[in-house]
């Protein structure tokens, strides 16, 4: 399999659509409904600019089969959370549901988190209130517009299998501003 060292997002300042390039290809992708940031906080809805490690994929083994990547992989259970609450000891990390801090779901009603990728952004050391939670996830689509998310980076799900197939723990994550 081939594998791809760096995967871009860029979009324009205030936008909250742009395009994921991984190496001669092109996906439209959402961003924030905030945009861009190069100064983050938890809950401000601003994707972060910056170079990050892809950290890990999950998958619902519910409702698709076991994806092709060679990053470290994981089957979700209706358990799985991811802490975002700033203060605790396990902000920005997975934890187990029911969790006695504000965590969000990862076991989705939805289909967003049926392929979910954690972004290495705030983990290496994690700072208190930088923001958590940041993935590459399955896009929203409404009458035909990518809908943003709450930070995150979000494909549709043929382009983001196919851009997960060429990842390793070796690939990193740019995003910028055109």
């Amino acid at each position: 399999m081939n594998s791809i060292l760096e995967l871009i997002v860029a979009a324009k300042p205030g936008e909250t659509a742009g395009t994921l390039t991984a190496g001669e290809k092109s996906y439209p992708c959402a961003i924030g409904r905030s945009g861009l940031t190069s100064s983050k906080r938890e809950g401000d809805g601003g994707t972060p600019v910056g170079t990050f490690r892809l950290r890990q994929l999950f998958y619902r083994p519910d409702r698709l089969g076991r994806p092709e990547s060679r990053l470290p992989l994981q089957a979700l259970t209706p358990s799985d959370g991811w802490c975002d609450a700033p203060g605790d000891a396990r902000y920005n990390e997975q934890v187990s549901l029911p969790y006695p801090a504000s965590a969000e779901t990862m076991w989705r009603e939805d289909d967003l988190y049926d392929l979910c990728c954690v972004i290495g952004y705030n983990d290496a050391p994690v700072e208190d209130g930088k923001g958590s939670a940041i993935f590459m996830h399955l896009l929203r689509e409404k009458d035909g517009e990518i809908q943003p998310t709450q930070g995150c980076v979000a494909l549709r799900r043929t382009d983001l299998e196919a851009v997960l197939a060429l990842c390793g723990p070796e690939t990193s994550l740019t995003v910028k501003a055109l």
